[in-house]
């Protein structure tokens, strides 16, 4: 069977879909490696694939103040330049790195934000095929999901996606140009490889669910939506028996957490946090994650918790409060209950949109206006707006019944059954 890697980077919410479908192929009998930072390492492992450390951990960076206060700014060029700073200075050492990591690869698979893919496959022959959890491909239907919804009836939606491969281009550039250089290559395109991406014919997989935003009717049949890329609780896993106590003790509690999106002020997060649940009479689980919530002092009626898998979780939630990155809010939409999305940045606020489109959200509050008031009237929304409640119900029933993992794996093997090219 052909030997697979998988380029993951960013943090648990950006690596897990990818974790998700690489245990999919190795399940159909492929080898599947997956490259990320060193601290999904034992995730990777856990999910029964080869591991290969890509370097520092991730979080290391983001919890730093600096990295704090661009992710809380909501501004996501600032968190772009940050990146590009990081990346222009990591550049000589990451593109030593990466050669080795990918020899013997029979086949490729990265979303946008792995660094010198193309580089690496031209230079060792592999194909490649890409792999997004939010829209990448233009459309006339809807904007890049860095954008807000634009003006002139959908005439600006294609070019935003052009300009959001700019972005994402020149923020990455200087790795790509230090791995030709290391590689002995010749330089690569001034406006980036989307052209050629395109152009290739290799499929390219959305891992988000038709039902929650439908494939525009203007993509080519290269582009998939397959479905979510949900990774269940590893086999013989237990939730932590006070968890479990807690959860059978009173009604369904309400889920606040920010996953990876660090914060100035978690303290003051999680006390807007105590205090809605406080005024709406509602018990809750507070998720502190990677610094984006704190609290101390809990009454009986809230518990908090570390990593615990969202698809075990969420179906037992009443509601789920969160940040809206791709994979927490599939894992909301297939749990069948009312999301309110605090997004910070990138694809966040796009996906809290969509969800308030369909019926089953509130609108977002963004995270710089979250207050005790916001979240106390959004609570209450969604604990008690029925039709809401029976939307959230209904699109969890669809989602649910979708195989997106599977849909995935079968396109990738037609790719490689028709013998896959560069």
């Amino acid at each position: 069977m052909p030997n697979l890697t998988i380029l993951a980077s960013g943090t648990r919410g950006d690596v897990q879909p990818y974790i998700a479908l690489g245990r999919g192929l190795a399940r159909a009998g492929h080898t599947v490696t997956l490259l990320s930072s060193e601290n999904f390492a034992p995730l990777v492992t856990e999910a029964g694939l080869g591991f290969k450390s890509t370097g520092r951990s991730i979080e290391e960076r983001i919890n730093t103040d600096e990295w704090r206060a661009a992710t809380e700014s909501g501004n996501f060029l600032r968190v772009l330049g940050k990146m590009q700073s990081e990346m222009k200075q990591a550049a000589e050492e990451q593109s030593k790195i990466f050669p080795p990591l990918v020899e013997g690869s029979d086949l490729l698979i990265a979303g946008m934000a792995s660094i010198g893919l193309h580089a690496l496959s031209e230079y060792h022959r592999i194909p490649a095929l890409h792999a997004h959890v939010f829209p990448f491909t233009p459309t006339r239907e809807f904007p890049a999901p860095l954008f807000p919804a634009l003006p002139l009836g959908g005439l600006l939606n294609r070019p935003s996606f052009h300009l959001t491969h700019q972005v994402f281009w020149q923020t990455s550039k200087a790795g790509d140009a230090a791995l030709r250089r290391v590689l002995g290559m010749k330089g690569g395109s001034f406006w980036g490889p989307f052209r050629q991406m395109h152009a290739s014919g290799a499929p390219t997989l959305y891992g988000y669910s038709a039902h929650v935003l439908p494939r525009p009717s203007d993509w080519g049949n290269s582009y998939h939506v397959t479905g979510y890329w949900f990774l269940d609780a590893p086999e013989g896993w237990q939730p932590p028996t006070d968890l479990v106590n807690f959860l059978a003790a009173g009604a369904p509690p309400v889920y606040i957490g920010f996953g990876s999106m660090g914060s100035r002020s978690p303290e003051q997060a999680g006390q807007i946090a105590l205090e809605a649940l406080a005024r709406t009479g509602q018990r809750g689980v507070l998720a502190a994650g990677w610094g984006g919530l704190k609290a101390e002092n809990l009454p009986d009626t809230v518990h908090l918790v570390g990593s615990i898998p969202h698809t075990w979780l969420f179906p037992q939630m009443a509601a789920v409060v969160h940040h809206g990155g791709a994979g927490t809010t599939g894992a909301g939409v297939r749990a069948g209950v009312p999301s309110q999305i605090i997004p910070f940045m990138a694809d966040q606020p796009f996906w809290g949109r969509r969800l308030a489109d369909l019926g089953v959200a509130p609108k977002p509050i963004p995270r710089k206006r979250l207050t005790v008031e916001a979240l106390t009237d959004s609570i209450r929304q969604m604990t008690s707006d029925a039709q809401m409640r029976d939307r959230a119900r209904a699109l969890g029933e669809r989602v649910r019944a979708e195989d997106g993992v599977s849909r995935a794996v079968a396109l990738v093997e037609r790719f490689l059954s028709a013998g896959a090219k560069l």
